[in-house]
């Protein structure tokens, strides 16, 4: 696919000589105090992990976070369709970082 169409997911063709693609606009992040964060523990390829889903906000935010998440962890980890996933077996931590930062959780 060459470089001009990168982003038109879904567009193929249009017959219409007028149209214009117009691009999905990326939602603001919502402040800490807005959003609800599901956290829970799960086990991924037989290593546990804890997941961190339903962030509402742009993908540099995300990754920010995740950043801000792994340091506080010591561990490693991953940021991915709105999904965080920090390895090991750390939901205390977590659950109190994101709390202390002013983000809900549930799960």
């Amino acid at each position: 696919m060459s470089n001009k169409n990168k982003g038109r997911n879904g567009i193929v063709y249009s017959t219409n000589p007028d149209f214009q693609f117009e691009a999905e606009q990326e939602e603001d992040t919502l402040s800490p105090e807005q959003q609800r964060l599901y956290v829970r523990r799960e086990v991924r390829n037989g290593k546990p992990c804890v997941v961190i889903k339903d962030f509402v906000g742009r993908n540099e935010d995300l990754k920010l976070l995740e950043k801000q998440l792994k340091n506080h962890c010591g561990t490693g980890g991953s940021s991915k369709d709105g999904d965080i996933l920090i390895q090991g077996d750390t939901l205390d931590k977590v659950r109190q970082f994101l709390q202390s930062k002013g983000y809900k959780t549930k799960g």
